[in-house]
């Protein structure tokens, strides 16, 4: 069983804060559109953070000993770099089918981030978010959803590429903060591969999308912070791992010392990508969330879900075999959401690649050593 903490350990600490799955549904219709539109964010500066990602050392990033001339790691992983120019590119986010018939997906362990967000049917789609890494196949490529939104509008100005949407949805993507470099946008830099089915057999290439906005985008902040040392707060626990129950989909991560990451099952299977190796994020980030109805549906007639995003709730930072809980406080729609331990310190992570699960409260189990 997994114990609530209260919000008001997150109002405590004095914070200041600025401020679709099924193969059938590229054809969901439009209902009622109430979500808020993000309009371009790139005066905006996250908490504690400047502009120019210069601060590693103070927000708990390891400085890279080994390149003193690089002034700041990536900002999306926490990694070193050896060419400061790649840290100036805008991320690319990626919308990435993870229906069963979408299986084996390309390029997504090479994304820094990867979203997981509930959609229509209980099952899940991924927004991946590519920005220290490239890859030579990305895909399958699918339409856009409501709840990338809010995610988008943190990351600054990033390119965003997608396979379309309703009309409402489509609106909102066209009226945020994003290069759009979605297929009719950039049709040329997608191939349609015939050994897949549809809608699942759009592929791109992280060099293709990028060439296909031109030079345009505006690189993110940091999102996450990260361990300067080996040290866990006192409530940190080792577990096992974890199994997220979407509906029609179930996931665990298990945390694997020798892998150093935390390996994903889905449906009871490997979560295997085109290469045949296994999914195994270095974090993972659990954010509980509330899904409302969208107000649309897809062309069989399932309510299109909708993750709130904006506000508080309740955390577990999954790092290095163990379970931190928390809070995620994302008060400030268009800046990075704050991810902090009970005690009010910054949750910090291992530099590395992570995944961001939103799934709804009591969706969760502990899975406990021994």
């Amino acid at each position: 069983m997994r114990i609530r903490p209260l919000l008001a350990t997150l109002l405590a600490v004095g914070l200041v804060a600025a401020g679709c799955s099924g193969d059938s549904d590229d054809d969901a219709e439009a209902g009622t559109d109430d979500a808020a539109v993000v309009t371009s964010t790139t005066e905006v500066q996250l908490l504690g953070t400047e502009t120019d990602q210069s601060g590693a050392e103070e927000n708990g990033a390891p400085p890279p000993t080994e390149l003193a001339e690089v002034a700041a790691p990536f900002p999306l992983t926490g990694a070193a770099v050896g060419d400061a120019a790649a840290v100036d590119r805008p991320a690319l986010a990626v919308k990435i089918d993870n229906a069963p018939s979408a299986l084996p997906q390309a390029g997504i362990n090479d994304a820094d981030v990867v979203f997981e967000e509930r959609v229509e049917g209980g099952l899940t789609r991924l927004l991946a978010i590519f920005h220290s890494q490239d890859t030579d196949e990305v895909g399958p490529v699918r339409s856009a959803r409501s709840t990338d939104i809010p995610i988008l509008a943190t990351l600054v100005q990033p390119l965003f590429a997608w396979s379309g949407a309703n009309a409402a949805f489509a609106e909102l993507v066209r009226q945020s903060n994003v290069v759009d470099v979605g297929v009719e946008a950039a049709f040329d830099a997608y191939e349609a591969r015939d050994d897949r089915p549809q809608p699942s057999h759009l592929f791109s290439s992280t060099e293709a999308l990028y060439a296909a906005a031109d030079g345009q985008g505006v690189a993110p902040r940091q999102m996450f912070r990260y361990r300067a040392d080996d040290s866990f707060p006192p409530s940190a626990r080792e577990i096992e791992g974890i199994t997220i129950d979407y509906g029609a989909t179930t996931v665990t991560f298990t945390w694997d010392a020798g892998a150093g990451g935390w390996l994903r099952t889905q449906d009871g299977e490997p979560h295997l990508d085109t290469d045949g190796e296994q999914v195994a994020p270095t974090n993972v980030v659990v954010r509980f969330v509330t899904y409302v109805d969208s107000g649309s549906v897809d062309s069989n007639g399932n309510p299109v879900p909708e993750a709130q995003l904006q506000g508080l709730g309740d955390a577990w930072f999954l790092v290095d075999g163990r379970l931190i809980e928390g809070q995620w406080d994302q008060r400030a729609r268009a800046l990075p959401a704050q991810y902090l331990a009970l005690n009010g310190s910054f949750a910090q992570l291992d530099p590395g690649n992570t995944w961001v699960v939103l799934p709804d409260e009591g969706a969760v189990q502990v899975d406990e050593v021994g």
